[in-house]
């Protein structure tokens, strides 16, 4: 297994993403981003406290432009549940109360320990998708028929 600094690493570069262009648009693994999205949960939310449909404008504005409410407000759901995260309510001028939330203690503890996991599978990941592919071998030609 390649060297892998241990240690808490920021999981989104939001700057870094947010100055990318955003004219196309990508479709993401449902599978895969299911087992992300909460630590990219909370990540956002230890960044700066949001309420639930701010949160889904975050993801959408670093690339994740097919996340929608639907995702979103179950997880960040799951995550109060579990006690990773807590919510007050704010009101907002322009419409009902908003519910804005933040990590726990808990889920500062969770989202170090998810970094870590996270950099360690794609350290594997990277490692075996940089080796060098063998050349494409050519089509099988067709059996001759027996005779």
């Amino acid at each position: 297994m390649p060297d892998v600094k241990i240690g808490f690493t920021p999981v989104l570069d939001y700057a870094r993403y947010s100055a990318q262009p955003r004219s196309v648009t990508f479709a993401h693994d449902p599978q895969l981003l299911k087992g992300v999205l909460s630590l990219l949960l909370l990540h956002l939310l230890a960044e700066r406290e949001s309420y639930g449909y701010e949160v889904v404008q975050r993801l959408q504005a670093v690339g994740l432009t097919d996340v929608m409410e639907g995702t979103v407000y179950p997880a960040l759901a799951r995550l109060e549940r579990e006690g990773r995260i807590t919510a007050r309510l704010v009101s907002s001028s322009s419409g009902p109360a908003r519910k804005y939330y933040r990590p726990t203690p808990a889920g500062y503890e969770a989202l170090t320990r998810g970094a870590e996991l996270w950099a360690r599978h794609t350290a594997i990941v990277d490692t075996v998708l940089a080796r060098p592919l063998p050349p494409t071998p050519s089509a099988p030609s067709a059996p001759s028929a027996a005779r």
